[in-house]
């Protein structure tokens, strides 16, 4: 299994950014798929999850970021918009079943990518 993700980079605080993650070697249908990050000197925090039964994100990312996949194209996407200075962080995609909201609940994870929010 492998995740590749992309997106990242250098954004203003206001300012929107678009994660993808794009899977191979699983049945990417049957998957739960999630976004974590990881700031400098904190532990890893789930960001948002999308599986079977719905979409749910973490309280401090609700109406800003929408999570969405492509089950076509193996790929999830993160939609981040008003973007503060604390979401800079290290994104990671996650897969795994039946998933959930700690990192430990993951087996697959893609290599992370840097999101920086400047004032």
């Amino acid at each position: 299994v492998q995740l590749q993700a992309s997106g990242g980079g250098l954004v203003q605080a206001g300012g929107s950014l678009r994660l993808s993650c794009t899977a191979s070697g699983l049945t990417f249908s049957s998957y739960s798929m999630s976004w974590f990050r990881q700031a400098p000197g904190k532990e890893r925090e789930f960001v948002a999850t999308i599986n079977w039964s719905g979409t749910y994100y973490a309280d401090s990312v609700k109406g800003r970021f929408t999570m969405s996949r492509d089950n076509a194209k193996n790929t999830v996407y993160l939609q981040m918009n008003s973007l503060k200075i604390e979401d800079t962080a290290v994104y990671y995609c996650a897969a795994d079943r039946p998933g959930g909201s700690r990192p430990l609940e993951y087996d697959y994870w893609g290599q992370g990518t840097q999101v920086t929010v400047s004032s």
